[in-house]
């Protein structure tokens, strides 16, 4: 998970469900499961964080691309960052791709570190949760799919593209309601 939470695209969707395999059959502690993702994945995202900081954004859009963060990602994803801060660190922590990158930009902006360990935290122990109980779901009907990680990752993913589309639309709210607070308070100080 530390790993996967950093720039090299290891998918928790390999990781996760397997161990939570083992954890429904005894093997294994659930919530040690959960917990030790969550570690592996702040572990990778704060060393990412400070990487960024220290090599800053001409290294980033330099060599990015390297490590499949070409230009444009990164510049969407500062403007991600800038625009919806810990909030916005929170949701990307609960989306596929974006969650590995979202460390970089925060770095490169210095966010502030406290708010980017507690956004982090929290969406990947969201997101560790949510897919060990899948993962505990779907091998425990078909455990003849740990012998194949492309076929773990498609199983997972058609049962959790509801599980994407509820973030979106809970970020989408989320992000709505702070435009329109942000614009009450303009207008009553207007």
């Amino acid at each position: 998970m530390a790993l996967e939470s950093s720039i090299f695209p290891v998918p928790s969707e390999v990781v996760m469900p397997p161990a939570a395999y083992w954890a429904a059959q005894g093997k294994m502690s659930f919530w040690g499961v959960v917990a030790a993702g969550t570690a592996g994945s702040y572990l990778g995202s704060a060393v990412s964080y400070w990487v960024a900081q220290w090599v800053g954004t001409p290294v980033v859009r330099r060599w990015g691309k390297f490590f499949l963060m070409p230009p444009s990602k990164v510049e969407l994803a500062e403007l991600w960052v800038r625009r919806k801060g810990a909030g916005g660190i929170f949701f990307a922590r609960l989306l596929p791709v974006i969650r590995h990158l979202i460390s970089i930009p925060a770095g490169i902006l210095h966010m502030p570190f406290l708010a980017f360990s507690i956004a982090t935290t929290t969406g990947s122990f969201l997101w560790c949760a949510i897919l060990a109980w899948f993962g505990a779901a779907i091998l425990g009907d078909h455990p003849e799919l740990l012998d194949s990680p492309a076929d773990l990752v498609h199983a997972v993913k058609g049962d959790f593209i509801w599980f994407v589309a509820a973030v979106l639309l809970l970020a989408a709210l989320y992000f709505a309601l702070v435009f329109w607070r942000a614009r009450a308070a303009r207008d009553s100080a207007a």
